[in-house]
């Protein structure tokens, strides 16, 4: 409503303005001239007690914002939705204080916009809303907020809602390293009803548009930007309950009201008092970049919850169990309804699936629409799966039943069917040998889903026989498989589809004798990803043994100088006799690491097919080898492919240890026909390799190359003091019938304690290690010498029993003063002793912190602190003239200057003396 004198405006807007409202309205018509004012008096004194009245069912209940950019570019359209009570009120969505805010600095008013009535929520619900699109001018994360003056009146669960700002935001982020992203969308609408003392619960029918992962966490519902409304209490808390202790569903425990944070269930088991409460949650994205899931935008919620007294039992649902998919399959499901009290009920069902463009097969449901039907009830699903629908994450399809009771109450009950739509599995044509350089010419059929983005090639040594789960897809870790190329699924200039590979092992050619095996997966583009089942096994036969096998490198004895390593091989038995005429001469070569050359040498030439390798240092080193055979008449045949000796690793836990193994050779270690499992030894700290006792063994094509020792042998927990040492044995195969297998290889021994809990002894005070020099500090202060002086202290290690004396090593924290914030410095200190260098002068100060093997950090130490050394000047001029500079005879030190002028006093510190030299 308007008043208009002259130019001038008076807007009231006859639902929202409270008594401080009508006040103003009041004053401002007292600045009129007083002629005017009588005509306008009683005709304001109508309008505002009209505005008292109505003011009582004002105004919002509910709402969202959501947000779709348009990818090439930074124009977002901007949704704002809210619902809005209707009873004793007729106010609309929009006008002169209903702002949204773009979060970039610019805001503008949401004009009015009527209401459209919700009867299928209730009496005196209605929806409205605002789209506008938006460009930003750059990249950036921006809260996008819309807020109006009121909420409607006597909301329960906060103080004074009619006179609370309605606040609502959304987070959008613009950033090239996320890609295009959209808001999540919400199916369901933000009004429910619930009865008393019965288990209330809701799902909002949440999706992303660009495959995104959800997440959901309650919020307090905002009356401005980060400000939550007054007095805020949890639909769950005691002021709602006569019986609070036994205010569930079950009448066993306390109520509560919590979300699901994975697929958003609202459960309140059970509300309490009658009326209108309001909550609200978060609904956030997670996006997978480079294989770290990183946090995106999100929606925030506001929601209104009725609770009536109502003589009703709630509706219930059957749904299928979640389920994957092949894309190019038929999905039918039939979802029942039934309800105790006999009533009849509704079906209905939300989700992104079925507002599929009808190009990209939508699923179906019948009834549709959903209405009231006699119980058990049925809906109908159906959904042609294609290609464009494969995504990592599942579908979420929410189901709601909702009961219609005599009395006229109703209760609803929500269930989530979880739909995952993967990508069928590549299918081989052929895989055959090239012999001229070893090599694998690969071939496949064109992949179905050419939507997909590539193709991975996957290679392993030896059969593995295994049909994946109908959910599980990509290449699972334990296979053993490696993946060796990734490839596009078609060219993307001439769109031809890729169906070959030839394999050269990175131009080394294949292993002799070794059977090579390998499997296809297909990759889907992000943001929605995907891949596919892994497909069936094509295997080579084993490649012509036409140079040395090499099939053990053997850790015999762990020392730092006296380790030994015994390695073996087989002959080239498919050699071609006429050019490379046996008996066979063998070199054998060694180099450090597990591969490549460093430190290569020759060891032994010799006849045989073993040979023992001594003087090593097996404890901190690994050492790989390979054979070159030459023939009786001094041809050189090519040599083998090169094998590792086997590394051990040991982790120290709480109570236990965690070991990994690894190593590089041309066999599989994970090999599937029995005896496949890897053995583990464990003996005490001094033992020799022969003195260690088998304790467990490994299924390595289960748990991989790990295994954790947590007293498990004998029931025997380990002990916190004692060192405990082990070595690993691996089984492995080249899958070759002509070879024996398994081909059994030693780790070196690796000792270690169990972690604990119990931080080291703080160090004792430093102390410092020399006096300072205070006539080279005056030399070099005067001779423009920078950054040579050092500090160097010491402490000593605590043998305190009542604290870890366990300590691996020493972190330095260092501060300017005594009273400045202490740093820690890079790198860790092995020695009790420390010496700091390059530093322009001798004042630090510095704390001693112990580390144990577990990580465990002591207190700091007290400080040591370094002073300079006394250094006065006396000024060289002296001019009492009252100009204000070198008015005064006065020393000046390094360590008193502030660098200000005091006292007529002009002079420089020696670092500005330093910087004319």
């Amino acid at each position: 409503m308007a008043f208009r004198y002259g130019n001038n405006l008076l807007y009231c807007n006859l639902i929202r303005y409270s008594c401080q409202n009508r006040f103003i309205a009041v004053l401002f018509l007292l600045r009129m001239n007083r002629i005017h004012f009588l005509r306008y008096f009683f005709l304001s004194i109508i309008l505002i007690t009209a505005i008292s009245f109505s003011s009582f069912g004002t105004h919002l209940r509910a709402g969202e914002i959501t947000v779709t950019r348009t990818c090439s570019s930074l124009t977002f359209r901007i949704t704002v939705t809210v619902f809005t009570n209707t009873i004793n009120t007729n106010v609309e969505f929009g006008g002169d204080d209903d702002w949204l805010d773009f979060g970039d600095g610019t805001r503008m008013l949401i004009p009015i916009t009527p209401n459209t009535p919700r009867p299928d929520l209730g009496e005196g619900i209605a929806t409205a809303s605002f789209t506008i699109d938006h460009t930003y001018s750059g990249n950036g994360s921006y809260i996008i907020s819309y807020s109006e003056p009121n909420r409607n009146a006597n909301v329960l669960n906060m103080d004074g809602s009619v006179n609370t700002r309605f606040y609502i935001e959304s987070r959008i982020i613009a950033d090239p390293f996320l890609g295009c992203n959209d808001t999540p969308r919400l199916l369901v609408p933000p009004i429910d009803r619930a009865c008393k003392g019965v288990a209330w619960f809701h799902n909002a029918g949440a999706y992303d548009p660009n495959g995104d992962s959800l997440s959901y966490e309650l919020v307090i519902p905002f009356r401005d930007n980060n400000t939550t409304v007054v007095n805020y209490k949890d639909p769950s808390d005691p002021k709602f309950y006569s019986n609070f202790n036994t205010g569930n569903e079950e009448a066993a425990g306390p109520p509560s009201f919590v979300i699901n944070s994975i697929d958003g269930t609202l459960t309140w088991d059970a509300p309490g008092a009658i009326g209108e409460y309001n909550i609200a949650f978060i609904i956030r994205e997670w996006r997978k970049v480079n294989g770290v899931w990183v946090s995106g935008g999100f929606v925030r919620r506001d929601m209104q919850i009725i609770v009536d007294d109502c003589d009703n039992e709630r509706p219930e649902l059957e749904v299928p169990e979640d389920v994957c998919v092949e894309a190019g399959s038929t999905l039918d499901a039939t979802i029942f309804g039934t309800d105790i009290d006999g009533d009849s009920v509704k079906i209905e069902a939300f989700s992104e699936i079925f507002n599929f463009p009808e190009t990209e097969s939508p699923a179906t449901y019948t009834p549709f629409p959903p209405d009231f039907r006699s119980q058990p009830a049925q809906l109908k699903f159906q959904w042609k799966t294609e290609c464009s629908h494969v995504k990592d994450q599942p579908y979420q399809v929410v189901f709601k039943i909702t009961d219609k009771s005599p009395t006229g109450s109703s209760l609803v009950t929500f269930k989530t069917w979880f739909i995952r739509v993967v990508g069928p599995a590549p299918k081989w044509q052929s895989a055959t040998t090239i012999l001229a350089n070893r090599s694998a010419n690969l071939k496949w059929d064109p992949y179905f889903c050419q939507n997909a983005e590539t193709v991975q090639v996957w290679r392993r040594v030896d059969s593995y026989a295994f049909e994946p789960d109908s959910c599980q897809t990509g290449m699972p870790d334990y296979l053993g498989y490696t993946l060796i190329t990734t490839l596009p699924v078609k060219d993307a200039v001439t769109k031809i589809p890729t169906t070959t590979y030839t394999d050269t092992n990175g131009g080394q050619g294949l292993a002799s004798g070794a059977q090579y095996c390998y499997r296809l997966v297909a990759i889907f583009p992000l943001p929605k990803g995907g891949e596919s089942y892994v497909s069936e096994e094509i295997c080579l036969d084993p490649i012509l043994a036409d140079k040395a096998i090499i099939t053990q490198v053997t850790v015999d004895v762990t020392s730092e100088t006296a380790g030994q390593i015994t390695v073996r091989w087989v002959a080239p038995y498919e050699a071609n006799p006429g050019q490379f005429p046996p008996p066979y001469q063998y070199r054998v070569l060694r180099a450090e690491g597990f591969s490549g050359n460093g430190a290569l040498t020759e060891r032994t030439t010799t006849n045989g097919l073993t040979f023992t390798d001594t003087g090593l240092n097996t404890d901190a080193k690994v050492y790989n080898y390979r054979i070159l055979a030459i023939a009786s008449n001094g041809t050189r045949l090519d040599s083998s492919s090169s094998a590792s000796s086997v590394r051990l690793e040991a982790d120290s836990q709480l109570k236990k240890i965690q070991l990994t193994w690894s190593a590089d050779v041309p066999w599989s270690n994970q090999i599937q026909l029995l005896p496949n499992k890897h053995l583990v030894f464990r003996g005490a700290e001094g033992d020799t390799d022969d003195e260690l006792e088998l304790i467990d063994s490994v299924d390595v094509t289960l748990s991989g190359f790990t295994y954790l020792d947590q007293g498990q042998f004998n029931s025997t927990p380990l002990n916190d003091n004692t060192v405990y040492c082990y070595k690993i044995m691996t089984r492995g195969a080249y899958g070759n019938p002509l070879i024996n297998e398994p081909l059994l290889n030693f780790s070196q021994i690796i000792c270690a304690q169990p972690g604990d809990s119990i931080p080291p002894c703080t160090p004792e005070t430093p102390l410092a290690d020399k006096p300072q020099d205070c006539v080279a500090y005056t030399n070099a202060l005067t001779s423009c010498n920078n950054n040579i002086f050092e500090n160097i202290f010491k402490w000593t290690r605590s043998e305190d029993s009542a604290c870890g004396a366990d300590v691996s090593f020493y972190k330095i924290w260092v501060a300017t003063s005594s009273d400045s914030k202490f740093q820690e410095m890079p790198g860790e200190i092995r020695d009790t002793f420390y010496v700091d260098t390059n530093l322009p002068s001798y004042a630090r100060c510095y704390k001693i912190q112990a580390v144990d093997r577990s990580g465990n950090r002591s207190e700091l130490s007290e400080a040591i602190c370094f002073d300079n050394c006394p250094y006065y000047e006396l000024p060289n001029i002296f001019t009492p003239n009252m100009d204000g500079c070198n008015d005064l005879f006065s020393a000046y030190s390094d360590s008193d200057f502030t660098g200000e002028i005091a006292d007529g006093l002009c002079a420089i510190t020696p670092e500005e003396s330093k910087a004319k030299c």
